[in-house]
């Protein structure tokens, strides 16, 4: 398990919290998506379970649990039972990493109940985490709600969410929150490093300023050429491209099923360029360069949702890029 970079502020108010003998039953982690805060929730639970199973104190200061403590090795195996995590599922079990169900289900939620019918197994703690709580159905909204109302003895909650304004005001009021932010340049880039040893200097270098201060947006990135995404996009915007030979050849290679992942690179990166020209315009210019900006976010949007052509995509969003020449 990787360790949090960044958010120091965050990272030392819950341990404070944590050694200060009256930490609050529920936790509402909030920032934007990538930043660390649910790698930073599995870090505090497997800290907050080590301490509770040895009473010694033996741990060293802050978050850290030495790779040979009996909780590290039994929350990274996933078989600590006085650690749940509640996260969107696969729709086919068989295949993990395709067709993740839109929400976390009520089924899902009611499987706490009967953890909290018994006593931790090994201490007087146990952790939950859910990794979205934005993504709680209606139904289990409600239903978690009677757990932090009336919290089970010992359990502390750990709430990951990307959009806190979007929850049920008596969640939030229940949590204390804490705050993450975009990390700074030399944060992310040491971040990508831990988690991603194998690229090299130039692919890093590319990587965090595509960051926008989350490591784990840069990450999804690592390894699809980005530099060369980005570099076919500014040369259309330099261009103009008006024989639209540029906007075909880019359209041909984002195109097909081994091209997916540079092709959802490509979607995120066009209106992230459109609005950073932007910031530099003014007047009717920057007027062009917002219709731009609003058109490629919306066409962005619709693109896997709807599952648009791919190839017609690309050539339409290449257009939107095409329009900021003068």
């Amino acid at each position: 398990m990787t360790r949090v970079f960044g958010n120091d502020a965050a990272q030392a108010a819950f341990v404070t919290a944590m050694h200060g003998g009256a930490l609050h039953h529920a936790w509402l982690l909030t920032g934007p998506p990538g930043v660390g805060k649910a790698t930073f929730a599995r870090i505090a639970a497997m800290r907050m379970l080590a301490e509770a199973r040895d009473e010694r104190s033996s741990l060293p200061p802050g978050l850290d649990v030495p790779a040979d403590d009996p909780t590290r090795s039994l929350i990274e195996a996933g078989s600590h039972p006085d650690f749940r995590v509640l996260a969107r599922l696969p729709k086919d079990p068989d295949k993990p990493d395709q067709d993740i169900a839109r929400s976390i289900s009520i089924a899902q939620v009611r499987t706490l109940q009967p953890l909290f019918a018994t006593t931790p197994s090994m201490g007087p703690r146990r952790v939950v985490m859910i990794d979205a709580i934005d993504d709680l159905e209606r139904g289990g909204s409600n239903a978690l709600l009677k757990n932090l109302e009336e919290p089970p003895a010992g359990t502390i909650f750990l709430l990951v969410s990307h959009a806190p304004g979007r929850l049920l005001p008596t969640i939030r009021s229940r949590c204390r929150l804490l705050r993450f932010g975009a990390l700074e340049p030399a944060e992310v880039a040491a971040a990508i490093r831990a988690a991603r040893p194998d690229l090299d200097d130039g692919e890093v270098e590319a990587l965090v300023p595509a960051s926008e201060g989350a490591p784990g947006k840069a990450l999804r990135y690592a390894g699809l050429d980005l530099a060369g995404i980005d570099t076919a996009i500014a040369r259309i915007a330099r261009d103009g491209d008006r024989d639209n030979a540029q906007r075909l050849r880019l359209a041909k290679a984002l195109a097909g099923k081994p091209a997916q992942p540079r092709y959802e690179a490509f979607l995120d990166r066009v209106p992230a360029f459109i609005a950073l020209a932007a910031r530099e315009r003014s007047g009717l210019r920057l007027k062009a360069a917002l219709d731009a900006h609003a058109a490629a976010r919306d066409l962005a949007g619709a693109a896997i949702g709807l599952s648009l052509d791919a190839q017609a995509t690309v050539f339409e969003m290449a257009g939107l890029v095409a329009t900021l020449h003068d």
